[in-house]
């Protein structure tokens, strides 16, 4: 906001086009939204639910059955692992199967 130099916060934003608070916003931090937006994407995240369970557990199911929906595996993971919360997991699951299955599943 090079108009901030000469005016009030209030007076350049109406000038420039837009309200005071997203003046006061881009002065407090200038850079641009695609900057920001970077910064957030690889911020965080969580662990991954699935981490030394799907090559040594779900892939040979997978390649035994390839019919196998998932949510037979999800009941198997839990039997198979009663102290991890694999229920949380049910959409990723879901997500990976559908995946490995365009990739390795069985031509249709």
């Amino acid at each position: 906001m090079t108009l901030r130099k000469s005016h009030r916060r209030i007076t350049a934003s109406a000038m420039a086009g837009f309200s005071p608070s997203t003046g006061a916003r881009l002065e407090a931090d200038p850079r641009l939204p695609s900057q920001k937006k970077a910064e957030r994407r690889h911020g965080g995240g969580k662990p991954d639910p699935l981490e030394g369970i799907w090559d040594s557990d779900v892939v040979p199911m997978l390649e035994a059955a390839p019919a196998l929906r998932p949510v037979t595996i999800l009941h198997e993971l839990c039997r198979r692992y009663p102290d991890r919360d694999i229920m949380a997991a049910r959409r990723t699951i879901e997500r990976r199967v559908t995946h490995w299955k365009a990739l390795h599943g069985p031509e249709r």
